[in-house]
């Protein structure tokens, strides 16, 4: 934090110092080359940079827009190495659930929560936006941060997912508001075909745990706060968005 008042102090001088009318050099007592002000000059200085930003404020504004803009596209580029080195965890694991074309040239990976409201409302957009681009290949990343109701939902879609039925079951879990409980989730596996004993079990087994902490660690490491996120391309999408905007960026990606 210090260092950065350092620079935002450095760049609201620079620009004092650019903008400032003549004369104002003359003002200030003379300092050599590299040498450190006096108390004396540093107290002129600082009055006179307060005498600048009263007069002219705009000059506090501009240097904070540079900075703010500064750190948008720092944090920007940060996103963007995150997410190249992490592109096996991202779109490499066999074991991830998906829908859409497995050979597509561009992945959308989704971070999601089952209870997530916002969530529930994607999946319709996402389901359509595979069916309409044959070019694109959706991933399913739970990762279950509303608590314990989202952990037994997202242990739910894991355990299906090894009988073949994480898309039914993600659909009958995400279309309805209420809590989950054993018996609810044997009835829903049993409708859909699935083994409910077998489910039960494999919703107890450490490796599937294994694998949400897996997701939630990357979330946290490309700097995921919340659900749904996606990545697409080289770009960390936060929120829901509209299956027009996600056919944009996907055909970004495909144009980079």
């Amino acid at each position: 934090m210090v260092s950065r008042l350092a620079f935002a102090a450095c760049a609201v001088a620079a620009g004092l110092l650019a903008s400032a009318p003549q004369g104002f050099a003359q003002q200030s007592m003379p300092v050599a080359p590299g040498s450190a002000l006096s108390p004396a000059q540093r107290a002129e200085v600082i009055a006179l940079i307060r005498q600048e930003l009263v007069e002219d404020p705009s000059v506090l504004r501009a240097a904070i827009a540079s900075l703010q803009a500064q750190d948008q596209a720092s944090q920007a580029q940060a996103q963007s190495n995150a997410i190249a080195s992490q592109q096996k965890a991202l779109t490499g694991n066999a074991a991830d659930p998906e829908i859409g074309n497995p050979r597509a040239r561009i992945s959308v990976v989704e971070f999601y929560d089952t209870r997530c409201p916002y969530c529930r409302e994607m999946r319709s957009e996402l389901t359509a936006l595979a069916q309409q681009d044959e070019n694109v290949r959706i991933v399913f990343k739970d990762i279950p941060i509303l608590g314990p109701n989202s952990v037994i939902e997202a242990r739910a879609l894991l355990a299906a997912q090894r009988q073949g039925g994480y898309a039914a079951m993600q659909a009958a879990i995400m279309s309805d508001n209420a809590l989950p409980t054993a018996s609810d989730l044997r009835a829903t596996a049993t409708r859909l075909g699935l083994n409910a004993d077998k489910l039960m079990r494999d919703m107890a087994d450490p490796a599937i745990a294994a694998r949400l902490a897996a997701n939630t660690a990357l979330a946290q490491y490309l700097g995921i706060n919340g659900t749904p996120a996606f990545v697409i391309g080289s770009q960390l999408v936060p929120g829901a968005i509209s299956l027009d905007d996600l056919q944009k960026l996907v055909d970004q990606a495909q144009a980079g």
